[in-house]
C-alpha cells in the first residue's frame, strides 16, 4: 500500500468518525424524543440522519481526505450522491431488518421485560453494524469513481 493510500484512508476515517458522529447523534435525537424504537419511522430517522451526515461528508471527503479540491462539479456531486444514495440504502435496509425484525424475535424470547434503553441500544448496535457496511461501500466508490486521480 502506497504512503498516499494509507494517508487517504486515515483521512477518510477521521471523517467518517466525524460523519458517524452526526450521524447516530441525530439519529438518538429522533429516536428518544419522539419514543420510536422499531418499525418504518426508523426508515425516516436513519435517512434524515444519514442525508445530514452526507452533505458534511462531501465537503470533507472533497477537500480533505481524498484532496481533489476545486470548486464544486456537478458531475462529481452527481457521482458523490449516487454512490451515497446505494450507501444510504444498505445502511437504512440493515438498520431496519436488525431494529425491526432481530427486535421482535428478542422481545419474543426475553423472559425479562423489554425496556426503551434496551430497544435503543440494540438500534445503536443495528446502525453500527450498518454503518461499517456503507463504509466499506463508500470508500470504494468514493476512491474509484468520484473522486479518483485526475
Amino acid at each position: 500500500m502506497t504512503h498516499s493510500l494509507v494517508g487517504q484512508i486515515t483521512r477518510f476515517g477521521v471523517v467518517g468518525i466525524i460523519n458517524t458522529g452526526i450521524d447516530f447523534a441525530i439519529f438518538n435525537v429522533l429516536i428518544y424524543t419522539t419514543g420510536t424504537y422499531s418499525g418504518s419511522w426508523l426508515l425516516v430517522f436513519n435517512t434524515v440522519s444519514f442525508g445530514i451526515a452526507v452533505i458534511n461528508s462531501y465537503f470533507l471527503n472533497k477537500y480533505w481526505a481524498f484532496g481533489t479540491g476545486g470548486s464544486v462539479q456537478t458531475t462529481e456531486v452527481f457521482r458523490f450522491l449516487t454512490i451515497s444514495l446505494i450507501g444510504l440504502a444498505l445502511n437504512t435496509l440493515i438498520v431496519y431488518i436488525l431494529g425491526t425484525f432481530f427486535i421482535l424475535s428478542f422481545r419474543l424470547s426475553a423472559s425479562a421485560p423489554f425496556t426503551e434503553l434496551a430497544a435503543g441500544l440494540w438500534d445503536n448496535l443495528a446502525k453500527l453494524a450498518a454503518t461499517a457496511v456503507s463504509l466499506v461501500w463508500n470508500f470504494i466508490g468514493y476512491k474509484l469513481f468520484v473522486f479518483k486521480s485526475r
